[in-house]
């Protein structure tokens, strides 16, 4: 695969990168178990393939997803080579906090999982839920020291990871960050982050697209998994989702390939974050992103329209 930079940092990404909150095993996000042998044998895979990029955070399954990843590298004995791991630093789970202090502590606790020195690409990870947005955006914040790790050599990138554009559009504009990454609001049925992407790549501020099938269900299918962004979804949430499938099934595409490729085909966007929890996953995401899709099909989802809200208003956050 061709590889973007991000930013000026010397990394370069796939235009796929494989994110792994459901490796950490999260069946109330995600509705299903991941166990030990199944997440191994899915990041051996993603080690083995062409994807160099690879997303985790410290607190996918309280930890789990780190620690996996670890041994995973630790089995194969170290990174591979040109590999971009993301991960990101998380508030204490318990307190909510996310000073300064706990940016150093969850890096220790991140490094110590994945059995490495330091970090390629590091994330300031879900600031909308810690306990007081000021402990992170003040002089001598989070904000504050996660730079200091990128000056001191810890990361050789730093980005900015969350959800609500309301709070994370404001941050973006304030810092020299290195990278992004949003989810859910930049796919088939939504583009909240929009001007936010546009203002991102204005400023050579790398994208990473994450949840491009809406929480699985443009990957899977909405009678298989009848949730939108992680939440049950009843007919009229679903209604838009088979729209899109109806056309797919007119045209002979699989709803994956047309999700993924949304997103993938947007030049603003440096890689697209795709959740994998299964080996044979990793194929069919390859093939999604080289299928070919007729521009009529393209025609036909714009007259759908999308929703430019933010998709995650009602979600009942629940970490695991």
């Amino acid at each position: 695969m061709n590889q973007l930079p991000i930013g000026k940092t010397g990394l370069k990404v796939t235009p796929l990168c494989f994110g792994t909150s459901g490796l950490g095993n999260m069946p109330d996000t995600y509705g299903y178990e991941v166990d030990d042998a199944r997440a191994r044998d899915t990041l051996q895979a993603i080690f083995d393939g062409p994807v160099n990029c690879l997303d985790t955070s410290n607190n996918y399954g309280f930890g789990r997803s780190e620690q996996r990843i670890g041994d995973a590298i630790r089995e194969r004995g170290g990174l591979p080579n040109g590999f971009v791991l993301s991960t990101k630093i998380d508030r204490d789970m318990e307190t909510g906090r996310l000073d300064a202090g706990r940016v150093r502590q969850s890096l220790e606790e991140s490094l110590t999982r994945l059995g490495i020195d330091s970090i390629p690409l590091l994330h300031l990870h879900d600031p909308e839920h810690a306990r007081d947005l000021k402990e992170i955006t003040a002089e001598g914040g989070a904000l504050d020291e996660l730079f200091k790790l990128k000056d001191e050599g810890i990361a050789q990138a730093v980005g900015l990871a969350m959800g609500n554009i309301d709070i994370m559009f404001p941050i973006l504009r304030e810092r020299p960050f290195d990278a992004l990454i949003s989810h859910n609001r930049y796919t088939l049925l939504n583009r909240a982050a929009n001007d936010m992407f546009d203002h991102a790549a204005n400023r050579n501020i790398a994208i990473l697209n994450a949840a491009p099938f809406a929480g699985g269900v443009l990957a899977k299918g909405s009678a298989v998994m009848p949730r939108v962004t992680y939440q049950l979804a009843d007919d009229k949430k679903l209604a838009p989702v088979r729209a899109i499938e109806a056309i797919c099934v007119k045209h002979s595409i699989a709803p994956g390939a047309l999700a993924l490729q949304f997103s993938m085909k947007s030049q603003r966007i440096a890689s697209t974050v795709v959740g994998i929890s299964k080996p044979e996953r990793i194929a069919e995401t390859i093939a999604w992103a080289s299928a070919d899709i007729p521009k009529v099909v393209w025609d036909e989802i714009d007259a759908l329209g999308f929703d430019s809200r933010d998709p995650e208003a009602d979600r009942d956050y629940k970490a695991g």
